[in-house]
């Protein structure tokens, strides 16, 4: 059994804004007549198998013994919450409703996070108390670049005050903020996919746990829940650089290793790592931070156990990656989105 706390999502609600965008992505109109999705760093893609389809997730699900999937909206598509404020809402409006009926009509086996109009955080924080009320939506998708110092979380505080108050999650994805030129490097560049793909986006996710980790801005949140995809960046194989540098430099701080071990309020994904990462990850954050994330893929989700099968973590800690510990989250959540399921 395996809970999947990052699975995500391409919503059909917003076909529609898609034919009306004059850059990708977008859906255009072949020379044959056939509408495709055209997305960057991607082929294009026929409209019947551009969107996700809940029955033949279910049927993967099944197929990979995946007993619950967290659903997030899938990057390429969150451009939905950067537009002007008359645009965003509506466009996350409908996906948030999207994602609930899907929960509601397949009861246990999909939660889901918000989508938010992140050029208004006002209208963020009202949509999120909003999509709280609405089946399976245990928390919102949140950027990246919005935590990537203290001062740039600044912005975040409505809505983790907002996570706080209905003890939600916070899921933070690796994605700008609206206005951040993104992704860093062109694509001319050589080996663009992986600098972006893998370079920047582990860099800036270790700056993302350093500021939730090593600063004190969670500290007014203590109901909120903070899950970052990716193992938290390279912290793991870094912390001891950090330790050094800290006994070096600061030698009556606490060791950042010590810090990140305690923030127990932050969980990491092991989504696309191996076996020996995954180790580096539970010897220092402990078994028990750790969730599965596959992307929502068949591929992933093959990645993802055969890493853990093969990482030399003992079979409680696998098992509580595997399910127990998202398992926990989302009974924290409340409303009881997928405890028939998870209790079994």
């Amino acid at each position: 059994m395996m809970i999947d706390m990052h699975a995500h999502w391409k919503p059909s609600e917003i076909a529609d804004a898609l034919r009306a965008r004059t850059r990708e992505p977008r859906i255009v109109r072949g020379i044959d007549g056939v509408e495709v999705l055209k997305a960057p760093r991607m082929a294009d893609t026929p409209l019947a198998e551009a969107f996700n389809d809940a029955v033949v997730e279910l049927e993967r699900m099944d197929r990979q013994d995946v007993s619950v999937s967290v659903l997030s909206v899938l990057g390429s598509f969150c451009w939905i919450e950067a537009q002007p404020i008359d645009e965003a809402l509506p466009l996350c409006r409908k996906v948030n409703d999207g994602l609930a009926a899907i929960c509601a009509a397949h009861p246990g086996r999909f939660a889901a996070f918000a989508a938010l109009p992140l050029t208004d955080k006002a209208a963020a924080a009202a949509e999120f108390e909003r999509v709280l009320e609405l089946p399976g939506m245990i928390g919102a998708q949140l950027p990246g670049n919005l935590f990537l110092t203290r001062d740039n979380a600044e912005a975040a505080r409505p809505l983790l005050a907002v996570a706080n108050r209905h003890k939600a999650v916070v899921f933070i994805h690796h994605g700008p903020r609206p206005g951040d030129a993104f992704p860093k490097v062109a694509g001319s560049t050589d080996n663009a996919r992986r600098r972006n793909g893998t370079l920047d986006m582990q860099a800036s996710l270790s700056s993302v746990m350093v500021t939730l980790c090593l600063t004190d801005l969670l500290a007014d949140y203590p109901d909120a829940t903070v899950v970052v995809h990716n193992l938290g960046g390279n912290i793991p194989y870094e912390v001891e650089r950090m330790d050094h540098r800290c006994l070096l430099d600061t030698p009556d701080e606490e060791l950042p290793s010590a810090r990140f071990r305690r923030a127990a309020a932050v969980y990491v994904d092991c989504n696309s790592f191996g076996s020996r990462a995954i180790e580096a990850a539970v010897r220092l954050y402990g078994a028990e931070r750790i969730v599965c994330g596959t992307d929502g893929s068949a591929f992933g989700v093959d990645w993802t156990r055969k890493a853990l099968e093969e990482a030399e973590i003992g079979t409680e800690a696998r098992e509580a990656i595997l399910y127990r510990n998202a398992a926990t989250i989302m009974a924290r959540a409340g409303e009881g989105v997928v405890k028939a399921k998870v209790a079994a």
